[in-house]
Order: C-alpha cells, then structure tokens, then sequence
C-alpha cells in the first residue's frame, strides 16, 4: 500500500519551473532599474547588502510600476 502524502503532486514541477522563470525575470528587471538608476557599479562591488533604504525602496518602487504596467 503506497502512503499518498509522501507523493508529490504531477504539476508540482511545472510549477518550481514557472517559479523560477518569473524570478528570474524579475531578478532581471531589478538589475535593469538599477543601471537606470546608476548604482550597478556598487551593487556589483559590493551587492545589494551594500544598497541605502532609499535606493533599495527606488528600485522597488520602480519594480512595481513596472510590473504593475506588465501585468495590465
């Protein structure tokens, strides 16, 4: 007798696929906003550990009007 909870469901690695894409593209608008906004030098010297509130809260800002506008 097989234990069905232990099984996961079939679509549960289309799902980790998608998942990834979208952060992926994501990952790909916030490095776009942030060359837009000139602080890709230091996030790329010092990452995004290194980023003020205000230009982590621009970038974010940005990425939701952009996603926003995607979305529509």
């Amino acid at each position: 007798m097989g234990n069905k909870s232990q099984q996961l469901p079939k679509n549960d690695t289309k799902k980790r696929k998608k998942d990834k894409v979208r952060d992926n593209f994501i990952e790909e608008l916030k490095m776009e906003i942030a060359s837009e906004l000139g602080l890709i030098d230091e996030i790329r010297e010092k990452g995004w550990d290194a980023l003020s509130p205000r230009d982590s809260g621009k970038i974010g800002g940005k990425l939701a009007q952009r996603l926003k506008k995607i979305m529509k």
